[in-house]
């Protein structure tokens, strides 16, 4: 069942950053079901997005400043865009996992999972908050996660997958404020998908509690669903699939 925004404008322009993702596909083909929305702007590394009349793929690389221009001026300078969403992230690679310890931390591999998962969204934010309307609502959210919760931590490890969605939060937090003198009826926030069943989650799904581990189509609906309730009041914070706010 696809999800109408009827808190946005009729032909809406939608952008998604890691399209060919689990969840950033479920995200392209739920907007391509709902008939309010105008064109989708489906972005990844590897160009490869659903298929779609709406559907617009393109290349994107978080970890490449020209690469993101080069992708959003385009779509900047076609006119106003009413939603953004970064669905890219990165947790293990080759030759990279997740911290056990602080022995563990190398930095390399914290400046690849701080570039896909901050640097990149930030700069993303930067070339594209200018191109929400100065009316009428609009969202830019990125995906974030439970573990940035510097208060929620109790687990340790992780270490800089937790500092970058940590310092992601913390990004979406100073745009806010700008952008509630900018666009009155705009809001920036982080979202909070749950365990979905993709290739990031892929090696720790051991310890998932039965009935929590989502399919990318779920969890991309319900995170719209969020999108579609939420006000400018929440601008600044970072929200889970069911709506409920993320301690800082």
């Amino acid at each position: 069942m696809n999800v109408t925004l009827s808190s946005l404008p009729e032909n809406y322009r939608a952008v998604i950053i890691g399209a060919s993702g689990g969840i950033g596909a479920a995200f392209v083909r739920h907007l391509s079901g709902d008939a309010r929305c105008g064109e989708i702007h489906a972005l990844s590394r590897s160009g490869a997005a659903p298929d779609g009349v709406k559907i617009h793929p393109g290349r994107i690389d978080l970890e490449n400043p020209d690469s993101i221009e080069a992708a959003l001026e385009p779509i900047r300078s076609a006119g106003p865009v009413h939603l953004v969403i970064v669905a890219s992230g990165i947790l293990h690679d080759e030759g990279l996992a997740p911290e056990k310890t602080w022995r563990h931390l190398d930095a390399g591999s914290m400046a690849k999972v701080l570039a896909v998962n901050t640097t990149g969204p930030a700069l993303v934010a930067g070339a594209l908050l200018d191109a929400l309307p100065r009316e009428g609502k609009a969202v830019f959210a990125a995906l974030s996660a439970r573990v940035g919760s510097i208060s929620d931590n109790r687990l340790g490890g992780w270490h800089a997958y937790r500092a970058s969605k940590a310092a992601l939060n913390q990004i979406i937090r100073t745009c806010s404020v700008e952008l509630a003198r900018k666009r009155r009826d705009a809001l920036i926030v982080g979202l909070h998908p749950g365990t979905v069943e993709t290739a990031l989650s892929e090696p720790f799904r051991g310890n998932v509690p039965e009935g929590k581990l989502f399919m990318p189509d779920y969890s991309a609906r319900c995170l719209l669903e969020v999108i579609e309730a939420l006000t400018p009041a929440a601008s600044g914070r970072c929200y889970d699939w069911q709506g409920e706010e993320i301690a800082p």
